[in-house]
């Protein structure tokens, strides 16, 4: 960012902090197009990569006293962006439809070489977790998210109780999520819709 535009956001985000309604407006047109397309990477779906631009916003609108003109405000509203993504695919993943839009399609078209090269990762990276599962653990994942069985029917055929099924998968969960984390960078929110 050239030095103009940096003093320009100081700027903006003081009056921000002010209440200033117009500065307020500017700084949303400037950033709204890097939240959606962040967001819209890690969801998928439009609609829900709007839904996260204007949380983003509304977040930021609500604490504006709180902002602090000498910190990065695209650093700022990036660190919103991410843990409003992660509430979203936590609520997503106990949705059956929103599961399946969020984490299971696949686009059809990619923007950049880019795109498919982080998707292959994210797919082996997915793939490894998965393989470090204890192996009854890993046939429980793997039916409940890849032939899409019910806990009961995981039960009838593995014969053992629903409850240890749901015990089962919620270590599986916990121990996909702790590998994604620590294997995460600045790629950590797309890596994470892949194992819910």
């Amino acid at each position: 960012m050239c030095k103009t535009n940096f003093f320009n956001e100081i700027f903006l985000v003081t009056e921000v902090a002010n209440s200033n309604e117009s500065a307020f407006l500017k700084l949303f047109n400037h950033y709204k197009n890097d939240v959606y397309n962040y967001s819209k990477k890690m969801l998928k779906e439009k609609v829900y990569a709007e839904e996260i631009v204007q949380d983003v916003f509304l977040k930021v609108w609500l604490t504006r006293e709180n902002l602090n003109p000498d910190l990065s405000f695209k650093s700022y509203i990036f660190t919103i962006t991410r843990n409003l993504t992660i509430n979203f695919l936590h609520k997503a993943a106990n949705d059956r439809r929103m599961r399946e839009s969020v984490f299971y399609e696949k686009s059809t078209y990619y923007n950049s070489t880019d795109v498919l090269f982080d998707e292959i990762y994210c797919e082996k990276l997915q793939q490894q977790a998965i393989n470090n599962l204890p192996p009854k653990r890993k046939r429980i994942f793997e039916l409940s998210r890849k032939e899409d069985m019910s806990y009961d029917q995981i039960s009838k055929e593995l014969g053992i109780s629903k409850n240890t099924v749901k015990n089962q998968m919620s270590r599986a969960l916990d121990s996909i999520r702790d590998f994604l984390y620590t294997h995460s960078d600045i790629t950590f929110l797309f890596l994470f819709s892949f194992f819910s």
